[in-house]
């Protein structure tokens, strides 16, 4: 067993603790070079929330001093170093108020303004962030303090993410949008105390000498008001955590409930929407009418997966009913429905004329052949024509004859005609050479 606890053992490793003091002091200073640093790590932060790139993001965490302030808090705290404490206040509230001014005139003038993911996703901090901000504080202070640093910080930056929270806070302010403003800040808060505690903590693990202070009860209230902000961050972030496991279950739950219930014979799922905050699942479906019955059978199955108070909707985007007869209860898709089938009968109304009256003029070709042999061809048509009096809706027989028909005969055929097809609106045009 003692073989096992040996490797974990850091007291060989271990830093002198006048160089991790002297490193950490001087990471937290924010002039100059490290101060221009910030600045352009947050423009980078801030185009990649801008244009929803997480490589971006990482870029600007990679590149971000924002580290050194914050261990220098939990440090000064651990060996009570005031001088320390105050100096890393100093330049942590001056390095966030640079960022938040400089993140906030880029989200002025940029002309891109929607909330993207990567955004999103810095508005909403729970106890797991509380946990992240924990470990990665554990990692970068035993980095720090051990001889084998390795590339522990720049990962530590990456994970506890100190710089987007301050960015969509940037945000929240150009957009006067104070949700994203409040929980971004909430994020960076929680993120910035964690790791100082973990520093703290792992400082006093590691017997860093205390400079203990001659006023016992000044002491006394010191670490009152760090258990204060600690349980202040803390409450509030176990809140969160505890809606953000429940929003999750309800979400499992709910889609367990459509995958197994949620199947209706000839239809299909075309949407589904589920809110944990209404307490509602909102299902879509196209196809057959879903008869009521079936949607107040499909809710008492809610009951089954433990979403008893849950409201289920059901709307039906493409559907026809069989019992809708009444034209006062058609629903509009049914109402175009029937428009459609309108113009198709009235389509195949002509196309049935159509083919009727090319039947019509090949029975007429026929019997005008017998009285006039140089009659070559005939053709049937329903038109209107436009003439001086008017637009005339009339049937024309167009004939193709060979030689001169006389004038007589023309008149005699149309009249043939006009008898046969039982019409005075009938005009023959010949065709003659």
């Amino acid at each position: 067993m003692s073989n096992i606890l040996d490797h974990f053992r850091l007291k060989d490793e271990k830093e002198d603790f006048q160089f991790v003091f002297a490193e950490i002091e001087k990471g937290v200073v924010f002039r100059g070079t490290n101060l221009w640093i910030l600045v352009f790590a947050i423009f980078i932060a801030s185009l990649g929330l801008n244009v929803n790139s997480t490589a971006v993001i990482i870029g600007a965490m990679l590149v971000s001093p924002l580290m050194g302030p914050i261990m220098g808090l939990g440090l000064g705290l651990s060996i009570n170093d005031l001088d320390l404490f105050r100096k890393a206040l100093r330049n942590f509230l001056f390095a966030t108020g640079t960022a938040l001014v400089t993140s906030t005139f880029y989200f002025l003038i940029s002309p891109l303004s929607d909330a993207h993911s990567e955004l999103l996703a810095r508005t909403a901090p729970n106890i797991y962030d509380v946990l992240i901000a924990l470990m990665g504080g554990f990692a970068g202070i035993v980095a720090v303090a051990s001889k084998k640093k390795g590339n522990v910080i720049p990962g530590v930056a990456i994970a506890t993410a100190l710089m987007p929270p301050l960015c969509t806070a940037g945000y929240g302010l150009a957009t006067w949008q104070f949700k994203f403003f409040f929980g971004a800040l909430y994020l960076f808060f929680i993120n910035t105390v964690f790791i100082a505690v973990a520093t703290s903590v792992t400082s006093r693990l590691f017997n860093f000498p205390v400079t203990h202070l001659s006023d016992k009860a000044a002491d006394r209230k010191r670490n009152i008001a760090v258990w204060i902000i600690v349980l202040a961050t803390l409450i509030p972030s176990i809140y969160l955590g505890y809606n953000l496991v429940r929003e999750n279950r309800f979400q499992h739950l709910a889609n367990l409930f459509i995958e197994n219930e949620g199947n209706f014979p000839n239809n299909y799922l075309l949407k589904k929407e589920i809110s944990y905050k209404n307490k509602s699942i909102t299902l879509t479906y196209g196809g057959e009418y879903i008869q009521p019955v079936e949607v107040n059978f499909l809710k008492t199955r809610l009951q089954r997966y433990g979403l008893g108070s849950t409201q289920l909707n059901i709307r039906q985007g493409f559907s026809y009913s069989k019992l809708e007869k009444n034209p006062e209860q058609t629903n509009p898709l049914q109402a175009e429905l029937n428009e459609k089938k309108f113009h198709l009968q009235q389509l195949q109304e002509r196309i049935d004329s159509a083919a009727a009256l090319r039947n019509l003029a090949g029975q007429l070709f026929r019997e005008l052949k017998i009285q006039y042999p140089d009659l070559t061809s005939l053709s049937l048509d329903n038109n209107a024509f436009f003439s001086d009096t008017g637009r005339l809706q009339t049937l024309t027989a167009l004939a193709d004859v060979r030689g001169n028909l006389p004038a007589a005969e023309r008149e005699k055929m149309e009249a043939w005609l006009k008898v046969r097809l039982r019409t005075n609106k009938l005009r023959l045009v010949l065709v003659q050479p």
